[in-house]
């Protein structure tokens, strides 16, 4: 038997002043984006905001309902929504925080698994890395690269 390794590299901003802002006013946005989440059941309001290589920016939320499966999260929510707008422009970055209203979650939220694939699939649309900007309700800010830093054993089409 052997064992194997995986490792990411992630930078850590100890508040959003930190960044550079462009950087900070995406994250803005994405926080804008949240306080339209529609979360009536986990109380748990998710918003990400996609800048597109072409300096648009689109924003998306979670969209809750009773039967959770066909509940959207805010992260595909926005990257679908340009893909139809825009098929053809690549992904640079994408923002995501949440709002709880549990109380406040000082740490980094990252995207759920399903998203992460999601994001992943852009990657290999536009042959282009994503960069991830990651917040909680405040606190700490985490950049990451690439989705592969956070979804190192990838499932793509080389599988199928």
């Amino acid at each position: 038997m052997q064992k194997m390794n995986i490792s990411a590299e992630i930078a850590v901003y100890e508040s959003p002043a930190e960044l550079s802002s462009a950087d900070a006013q995406l994250l803005q946005q994405a926080k804008d984006a949240a306080e339209t989440a529609y979360a009536p059941y986990s109380n748990f309001k998710v918003g990400a905001a996609l800048l597109l290589e072409n300096g648009t920016v689109v924003p998306g939320s979670n969209q809750e309902n009773a039967a959770f499966p066909v509940t959207m999260c805010a992260e595909r929510n926005a990257i679908f929504a340009a893909s139809a707008q825009y098929p053809n422009m690549p992904i640079a970055k994408i923002a995501i925080t949440i709002v709880s209203q549990k109380g406040n979650i000082n740490k980094p939220v990252p995207p759920c698994g399903s998203c992460r694939q999601a994001i992943y699939e852009y990657e290999i649309r536009h042959k282009q890395d994503i960069e991830l900007i990651l917040q909680g309700d405040s606190g700490q800010v985490y950049i990451v690269d690439t989705m592969k830093d956070l979804l190192p054993l990838l499932f793509d089409s080389s599988y199928l």
